[in-house]
Order: structure tokens, then C-alpha cells, then sequence
């Protein structure tokens, strides 16, 4: 899939592409945060049949409609190449040492190998974390690696 990135002095970005069907479809982030979904007419690429304008609440629901499900989806495909690769979602206990620190202070990937490719928290997704991302207990991670690594981390925010 190509998508087109295009600069909008004043305003922010847009990014395109175009359906297997043939529908043209972008987003424009603006430089206030908010989001326009824009369908294209089919008849001409360059009109705007269809604007959307969402807050962040509407663009954060719709990119977890659309991202959580494509997350899974991708990690069972590379769990089908790879032999030997895993993922886990790993609750984070109320009672974990990392509860309200940022997650880098686990040093998962240092002392496991394995990774923190999501983190879910009331429903939303945050897709690669990174490690500034503060941890709340009742979360879900989701970890890749190898069993072994995976099950450290379970044991890393279980005890410390």
C-alpha cells in the first residue's frame, strides 16, 4: 500500500492512498491536533466528497477500531514465519513495583530480549510505547520474544 505524505504549510500534513477498489482516501493532521477524514471523489481524485472533522477522542477511537485488530493480525502472520517467536498479553498486576513509573524502568528488552510492542489500557491501544510510557497497574502488554523471554517478563512486573 502506498501512502502519500504531503506537507500543508499553516496547516499540517496529509497523508493519501487509494482502495483496491479504486477510492481515494486521506487524513490531514492538523497542526491543532485535530483530524480530517477526507473521502475523494471517484470521478475526480482532487475533490473532497466527504470531510470528516474528529477530535481526538474520535481519532483515537477510530485509529483503535482500525489499529488493535491490524496489531494482531500482524503478529500472527510474523508468528507463522518465524519459529520459536511468541506473543503474550501480559496483565500488569495493581501491586507491580512499576505501577506509575515509565516503563523503560523495567529494562524489559535489557534483561529479557524480548519486546513491548502495545500496551492496552481501557480499551485503547498504544502501539510501540516507547520507554517514557508510563505504566499503570491493570494494563495489558502486549510482549514478543521467545517463550522464555515472554514468561520473564510476566515474572519481571510480577515480583521486581
Amino acid at each position: 500500500m502506498d501512502v502519500e505524505q504531503t506537507a500543508l504549510p499553516g496547516i499540517g500534513l496529509r497523508h493519501e492512498f487509494t482502495t483496491r477498489s479504486g477510492r481515494r482516501i486521506g487524513v490531514v493532521s492538523h497542526r491543532t491536533g485535530r483530524r480530517d477524514l477526507v473521502i475523494y471523489d471517484p470521478t475526480d481524485p482532487d475533490r473532497a466528497c466527504e470531510t470528516v472533522k474528529l477530535n481526538d477522542e474520535e481519532a483515537d477511537a477510530l485509529a483503535e477500531l482500525l489499529g488493535a485488530p491490524r496489531i494482531v493480525q500482524r503478529l500472527n502472520a510474523l508468528h507463522r514465519e518465524v519459529e520459536g517467536l511468541v506473543s503474550l498479553q501480559l496483565p500488569i498486576p495493581p501491586g507491580t513495583p512499576y505501577a506509575g513509573r515509565a516503563m523503560g524502568d523495567a529494562r524489559v528488552r535489557t534483561r529479557t530480549g524480548a519486546s513491548i510492542v502495545a500496551v492496552v489500557r481501557g480499551g485503547q491501544v498504544f502501539a510501540s510505547p516507547g520507554p517514557d510510557f508510563t505504566l499503570d497497574g491493570g494494563d495489558v502488554v502486549v510482549v514478543v520474544g521467545s517463550p522464555e523471554s515472554t514468561s520473564a517478563v510476566s515474572d519481571i512486573f510480577a515480583h521486581g
